[in-house]
Parts: C-alpha cells; structure tokens; sequence
C-alpha cells in the first residue's frame, strides 16, 4: 500500500505532545493556533488510519500507535534539521563564489578590469570566469551553469533576464595599405556584403550583428572564420583582410595608425552589452554584487 509522506509540521506536532504533555503546549512550540494543531493531528490520524492522541479534559496524550509513530517521527525530523544545516551550509559556500560567463568581446575587453575591481573590493570571494560566444553563454546561463553570463547578442532573450551594462559599435578595419585605407568615398553596404571578410564564428554576438546589419543583401563567404576576437585583429594587423571588430578591440591599433576604420555608407552597428540571468527578475548574492560594482564605474 502507498501512502502519501504526511506533512512535516503534523509530525512536529505529534513529537510535541510527546515532549511536552498536550496538543495545546505542543502547538505553541511550533507556532501553530490550537485549532489548526487540532487539524493537523486529525489529518495525521485520517492519513494512517490510526488513533494517535487521547484528548481529555486535563490535556492531550498518545495512543501506543502515536508514540511508536512518534518515535520513528522523532528520528525522521532530525535527519530533516541535518539536511536543512547541510542546505544552509551549501548555500553559504556557493555564496562564497562567483560563477560568470561572458562573450569573447566582453571577456577581453570588459570583463578583467570589472574582477580586478571586484577582488580587490571582496578577496574572499572565489572567481570562476569562462569565455565563450554569445549563444553559448545563453544556453549556459539557462541550464545555471553560471551565475549570470554577459552576451553582446542584438536579439532579445527570452525567459532570462537582463540589463544593460555596456555599448560598443562595429566597425570595418582594414592594414594602412589594404586598398580601403585609402579610400576618399565611404563604401557601401552592399560592397560589404559581397567582399569576404575575417568574421567570427556563428553563434557569436559580432558575426550574428553583421549579418542583421546586412540582411538585405547576399553576403559573400568569409574569407577567414576564427574563434575569437583577439585571432581577427591579429589577422587584420598581418594584412591578411579586412575585418569587422567591435570598438573595444581595435581601439588603441586605431589610435597608433595600425588600423584603419573604413567607413560604410548608411550603416552603423551600435550594440547593447548585456548582463543575462535566470530565475528571479533582481539578481542576488554575489552576482549582484558584481552588477552593482559595474554600475557604479566611472563613466
């Protein structure tokens, strides 16, 4: 036969009147009204088909099946407190980490000086950090993985959560000596599209904003497709083509005249960094914490 677990405040209540003598002592010691203890003990006795207490006008006592049943109720409810210990004790540990996963670009680039910021603010918190495309890291934040991931994806994510953390902009970067460096007129989108370029692989938040960028046109293949963002600069340097790379890789190349940005007529590609996690809409623990520390960077 099958019975249902009974509910763990009733069995409480059972131990209680054991300890203490009667149902209404028994209740306050568990917080409870004396008529829903009452219920509860009724309930217990309708569940297992047994008398469990005696009630008299001097007080409430157990039946020999309530105090055999009270006996293995006793031992039941201290391996409960032991798991519920065992629980809190987790839950503090893991408070005691951070788990984060961030897209290439906001792992090279973002994502080093927020952590120095954050293990210098909290030294006692362990840091995990994994990089990966911007896909990836919304299918780990789903499968919590991770505590939050950080994606440059323009396309709204559905059932997570998210909030803005940083812009960037792509841009088109050619050697000094690529023919485009010496451009005098824009090119225009539809040159773009058709000449192969050094792009990063599907699935990431750069590759997935050029190809949003140009839909409307037939988009030649690449010319070289590499993992990272840091591996299509390098490339670009080397003369090898031109490349769209987001704003925070190129930067200092652009500054020092090792890369040019080309411009494109009628074509931006601003894009929204984003924080993205599960569960609750207000992140908690240490994650919040990171958010928090983010926001509160100078401009």
């Amino acid at each position: 036969m099958s019975l249902r677990l009974p509910p763990f405040e009733a069995l409480r209540l059972l131990v209680g009147v054991d300890d203490h003598g009667s149902l209404s002592a028994a209740a306050r010691s568990v917080q409870m009204s004396q008529p829903n203890a009452s219920r509860a003990i009724r309930g217990l006795e309708r569940r297992f088909a047994l008398p469990l207490v005696e009630r008299s006008p001097n007080g409430s006592t157990l039946t020999a099946q309530g105090t055999v049943l009270a006996h293995w109720a006793r031992q039941i409810l201290a391996d409960i407190d032991k798991l519920l210990i065992v629980a809190e004790g987790l839950k503090a540990e893991r408070g005691a980490q951070l788990t984060v996963t961030a897209s290439i670009t906001v792992a090279e680039h973002l994502m080093p000086v927020w952590l120095a910021r954050f293990r210098a603010q909290y030294p006692g918190v362990t840091i995990y950090l994994q990089a990966r495309n911007s896909t990836q890291v919304i299918e780990e934040v789903r499968s919590g993985s991770c505590d939050v991931g950080f994606i440059e994806s323009p396309n709204p994510v559905r059932g997570l959560h998210s909030t803005e953390v940083a812009r960037d902009e792509l841009v088109v970067v050619v050697h000094p000596q690529h023919p485009w460096a010496r451009r005098r007129a824009p090119l225009t989108a539809a040159e773009l599209a058709a000449t192969p370029l050094l792009v990063r692989e599907a699935g990431s938040g750069t590759r997935t904003t050029l190809e949003l960028a140009l839909r409307d046109y037939e988009i030649a293949a690449p010319l070289l497709e590499l993992g990272s963002a840091s591996a299509i600069r390098t490339s670009a340097l080397n003369g090898v083509g031109p490349a769209v790379l987001s704003t925070l890789a190129i930067a200092e190349d652009v500054r020092t005249g090792h890369l040019n940005v080309v411009a494109v007529q009628d074509l931006h590609m601003p894009r929204s960094l984003r924080a993205v996690w599960r569960g609750a809409r207000r992140l908690d623990g240490t994650a919040a914490m990171l958010l928090k520390l983010i926001f509160s960077e100078p401009a």
